[in-house]
């Protein structure tokens, strides 16, 4: 894994996003050269060129991000990749030509030729990634992880490891002596007759990750296992393991103790100031964007049904605070008419034909961008909930507290990683990605989520 701006990301995505971004720099490049007398390759327009590379590719590598190509885990359908292949292209093509024709370069070049040289590096590009997945050969930056455990936890690290896409292979169960649960396959249980640290040695391990069910009464080999660190073997516990991978923490591998003692969790006073003057700028420039979209969905939610267009709520804010969240109403005005919460789930029949659509893309969500100005929410954090459920999830769910330290947000890192939340299971899940946000949150992880919003608004991901 690496570790950018305290965000982690597999090695082999860094690789996949270099090379994406590398061919569409020198796929104009060449284009340019082709046409170019000698002469003319020594001067200022191979700058000029490259930087227009650069800034096509920086475009490209937002669009590619945004629809999910970068994605941790494989949970496309080959159809789902097409379709977005297909988006993607007309999103790139209209950023390559926007480049390549609103920034001229000052040599005479055929600019329709170069265009069509940087439109079919990107057409093979994409098409190679919907065809074979990915560009780099398949064991190239492939981590070999060896679980060390064989129970519940060692299984559940299994099946994540199975939706890990290419990043990672995973080579097999070493079984614990003192373990008695055995919940997987006996095919994938390493033979037990061997030496920890020689197994790892034989099978060229990259990562051990301790999974164990039960960890005392000399059920973890510490020796063995410091060895395998001393020989390069990275060594992960659970919890570390799934903050890294998945990009969680998980409730049910974690402690105070790991919590407290644990890195990151910081509130400086630097990180709140950037924070807060991004939001502001962010914030402004959405809202001007956004309002002609704004004022045809208020006049589709008056013209549909009656009521007011608005629709104001108390919800639960930094450290606990009560505050009002605006929304588009979507919801007939009868919704809670017996004075009871309810969760809303799928297929509402509470919600109305305009609430429907402008809650598929999102459009319902756009008022909360004037409570960013106004300092009660951020562009980006864990969704604010409702006083009625938290109460019931403080005392129910450990840690869902820790999600009120920072501000709430119009999108978060759980909105973009897991569907709509409409139960109590549903919470647990979205709260195990609100506590990675919490842990790790800086500005780079906002302009994460905020790419990977636009995915999910163009697509729907997670709509009701």
């Amino acid at each position: 894994m690496i570790k950018i701006f305290n965000h982690y990301f597999h090695r082999r995505t860094v690789l996949q996003v270099l090379l994406d971004m590398g061919l569409v720099v020198v796929g104009l490049l060449a284009a340019l050269w082709v046409q170019a007398p000698p002469s003319v390759i020594n001067q200022p327009v191979v700058t000029e060129g490259l930087s227009r590379g650069i800034l096509m590719a920086l475009g490209m590598l937002a669009v590619n991000s945004a629809l999910g190509f970068y994605e941790r885990s494989r949970s496309k359908t080959t159809g789902q990749m097409r379709a977005r292949a297909v988006l993607s292209f007309v999103l790139s093509g209209g950023i390559a030509v926007g480049v390549l024709w609103l920034l001229p370069l000052e040599a005479s070049y055929d600019m329709r030729w170069v265009t069509l040289v940087v439109l079919g590096t990107t057409g093979f590009m994409l098409t190679h990634r919907v065809l074979v997945g990915e560009m780099l050969p398949s064991g190239l930056a492939r981590r070999k992880v060896l679980v060390y455990g064989t129970g519940d936890r060692a299984k559940t690290v299994g099946q994540s490891l199975a939706l890990a896409s290419s990043n990672v292979k995973l080579l097999g169960y070493f079984a614990s002596p003192n373990e008695t649960e055995h919940k997987v396959s006996s095919w994938a249980t390493l033979p037990s007759g061997e030496r920890l640290n020689d197994m790892v040695r034989r099978l060229d391990v990259d990562e051990i990750v301790v999974a164990l069910s039960e960890r005392r009464g000399g059920s973890m080999p510490m020796r063995e296992l410091l060895d395998c660190k001393l020989q390069g073997v990275r060594v992960s516990d659970i919890a570390t393991y799934f903050e890294q991978n998945l990009g969680q923490i998980r409730l049910d591998s974690i402690s105070a103790g790991w919590l407290i003692f644990g890195e990151g969790f910081n509130q400086g006073f630097v990180r709140t100031t950037v924070k807060r003057l991004f939001d502001i700028v962010g914030a402004s420039v959405l809202i001007v964007l956004t309002l002609p979209l704004m004022l045809v969905a208020a006049l589709a939610v008056k013209l549909e049904s009656p009521g007011p267009v608005l629709y104001r709520q108390q919800r639960v804010g930094l450290n606990g605070q009560p505050f009002d969240v605006v929304k588009f109403r979507s919801m007939r005005t009868d919704a809670e008419k017996d004075g009871v919460p309810r969760w809303a789930a799928a297929a509402d029949s509470r919600v109305t034909r305009v609430g429907r659509l402008i809650r598929k893309v999102r459009i319902d969500e756009l008022p909360q961008l004037f409570g960013v100005l106004v300092g009660s929410m951020s562009l980006v954090g864990p969704r604010p909930e409702r006083p009625y459920f938290v109460d019931q999830l403080t005392q129910d769910i450990p840690f869902y507290a820790v999600r009120h330290s920072v501000k709430p947000g119009v999108t978060g890192w759980a909105q973009v990683n897991y569907q709509y939340g409409a139960s109590r299971e549903d919470t647990i899940e979205k709260l195990q990605y609100d506590l990675y946000y919490v842990k790790n949150h800086s500005l780079f992880l906002d302009l994460v989520i905020l790419f990977e919003t636009v995915g999910v608004v163009l697509t729907g991901k997670g709509a009701q």
